[in-house]
Parts: C-alpha cells; structure tokens; sequence
C-alpha cells in the first residue's frame, strides 16, 4: 500500500495485515512510541474536522513523530489562489506523509498524482473516508470477534455519507454480510455504490424504517443527516431529525448488538442510550487512533518517490458538480470500470455519455 485513498483498493490480506498490527498497538502501545520517531506528519484540512484531526494528530505523537498542518485553508496560500497540485507538491517536500480531508469528492486520488510521498485519505466530500472504515472494522473485530457472517444496519443518509460508502466497499471483502439500508428514498445509496454492491453479489434490502429491521441487526451503524452536503435547504429540513434511536427502540434489539457511530452526533441517537452497554461510539472513536497508529507506522516510514509525470487535462469528463475535476481543469481525464459502467477515477460518478 503507497497511498490509502479508497479502502475498497486493499486486498483483505492487506486489512487483516494492519488488524493485526493495530490490535498489537493497543495491547502493548509502548512498543510502538518510537515507530516514527524522526517523520514528519502534514495534516491538510481544507473542511472541518474534530475526531479525525485530532486522532492523526494523537497518533503521529504517540509513535514519536511530528506534525504541521492547518485546520482552516485560509490561513495557508490556498486562500490566495494555489492549487491543490502546488500545495501538495510544496508540502510533501516537508513532510514524509500528507493527511488531507478536502470537501471536493476525489480531492484525495488528484494529490496522489503529486505528491512524493503517501497521501492518506482523511475524507474527500460525501465520496470515501477510509480511516473511518479501518476504524469501524477494528472496533466490528474487537467488540464482536470477526466481521464475516454479521448483519448491519446502516441508517440515515446513505447518499451523502462518505463514512457508509466506505465501510460497504470493505465489508464486500468478507463472507456473507447482510447489509440493511435504513434511509429516506432520496437519500438512499448512489448508483455507483449501488452497482458495486450488485457486481459483488452482495445480500441487501433497502428499508425506510428502522424500528421493523433492528431486531436482525449484529451492528446498527447510525449516520447524522449532512446539512452541509445539501444545495437545497429544504431537502435538509425535510429529513433532518427522521431516525433517532432510543433507549425504547432498543429494547427491540439483541443484547450484544453494537451501536455504531461515525461521529458527531446531532439528535440521531438520543443521549439516553450512551448509557446502554451497547453504545460503542465513544469507544470506536478510541480505537479510531489505534487505527491510524497503525497506518502511520507503515506510511509515514515508506521511502520518498517521485510521482510519475501525468496528462495535462483541459476541460473534464465528470459532470459531478462536487468532482475535483470541476475547478481543477488541469488533472488528466482518468476513468475506470465500476460495475461494468464507465465512471469518473476521482469521484466514481457514471460518466454520461
């Protein structure tokens, strides 16, 4: 693994690799503290961030390294023009691994392009979070004891949810996992995760209520509704607040069901249930750092290389108005199969003919 920009690009031999090196972290952290001692982390976080931000940053200095970065792009030259390739060109000459979250779906797969050394994917838009996965999956096999065979619920907005896409990308590498897709039909899965998951011959039903399908839940992913990923305001305040899950609801469910979160919360899971054995969301989130101990430890020691050189692109092939393509015209128009449909390389949209 060079870069960790889609989970769905690992083979399961490569997760189960990196399982077992987190796993090791957490049971004995203290020989881990000088796996980067030396490296030196950037985090670059073009959109808000709390866990995400602050769990790397934890990581990096609990396996001995170093970090720079900024939280807010005005505060670097990005606010004065620069483009997303000179930035990442200038900042991995400093630095051994670039952390970036950037609110342009397939932000993450144009710096791999230019950078010299691994760019991890800290979420690009509503497209992929990989990191959120490899934690959600260690979290699935430390709490539960295996991931094959499980039954999940994932609730709430399907469409947006950069977390859900991922996480369905991994669980495919596992055998017979049940997948219940809880959601309003306007915010259900995007065609290309729903062609994925046909090519994969993947079980899965699509529900809009929650409260029937609980009781055959292994694992209730809950997800908020995104305000921030909506153009139209009115589609937010039609769903926001549409799946709340209650200490009622959960009397439904099986006593050693697991109640996932990504984080942060709004009203979607009512504080009430914080209390309850099954809440595993704080404790995901801490195991969340474990995860990114581990995938530093590999990245931020790999040797520099130099990108090869790419097409010059001139205008896109994507029509996705949140595609990075959009306002950086100059990356080179890459596509790739998805489920037997022609798609955009950066962001996965079926390219329209």
């Amino acid at each position: 693994m060079r870069h960790l920009i889609d989970f769905g690009d690992l083979s399961r031999a490569e997760w189960e690799a990196l399982y077992q090196r987190t796993s090791a972290i957490i049971d004995h952290p203290a020989d881990f503290m000088d796996a980067c001692k030396g490296r030196v982390a950037s985090t670059l976080f073009f959109e808000p961030s709390t866990r995400t931000n602050f769990s790397f940053q934890t990581a990096m200095l609990r396996v001995g390294g170093t970090v720079f970065g900024f939280a807010d792009p005005n505060s670097s030259s990005v606010a004065k023009g620069e483009c997303l390739k000179d930035t990442i060109k200038m900042v991995s000459g400093y630095a051994d691994v670039v952390i970036m979250r950037n609110p342009r779906e397939g932000a993450a797969k144009a710096a791999s392009l230019y950078s010299d050394v691994p760019v991890i994917n800290a979420g690009d838009g509503g497209h992929m979070h990989p990191t959120q996965t490899t934690t959600d999956l260690t979290t699935i096999t430390r709490m539960l004891g295996g991931v094959d065979g499980i039954s999940i619920g994932l609730c709430g907005d399907l469409k947006n949810g950069r977390t859900v896409h991922s996480l369905i990308k991994a669980l495919a590498k596992f055998d017979n996992v049940k997948f219940y897709l809880i959601s309003p039909r306007e915010l259900a899965v995007p065609d290309y995760i729903r062609s994925f998951m046909k090519e994969k011959g993947l079980w899965s039903v699509e529900v809009t209520g929650l409260e029937n399908v609980i009781p055959q839940l292994d694992v209730l992913y809950m997800t908020r509704i995104q305000r921030e990923r909506f153009v139209d305001p009115l589609e937010y305040e039609r769903n926001k607040g549409i799946y709340v899950l209650t200490r009622r609801k959960l009397e439904r469910a099986r006593k050693n069901m697991l109640v996932m979160h990504p984080l942060p919360r709004v009203d979607e899971i009512a504080l009430d249930v914080d209390d309850d054995p099954r809440a595993a969301y704080f404790q995901q989130a801490r195991y969340g750092m474990f995860s990114r101990m581990a995938i530093l430890s590999d990245l931020a020691n790999q040797p520099r290389m130099k990108p090869d050189p790419v097409e010059i692109g001139t205008t896109p092939v994507c029509s996705n108005p949140r595609c990075i393509t959009q306002t950086d015209h100059y990356l080179p128009p890459l596509t790739k199969m998805n489920g037997g449909v022609e798609c955009c390389a950066y962001c996965d949209a079926a390219l329209q003919k």
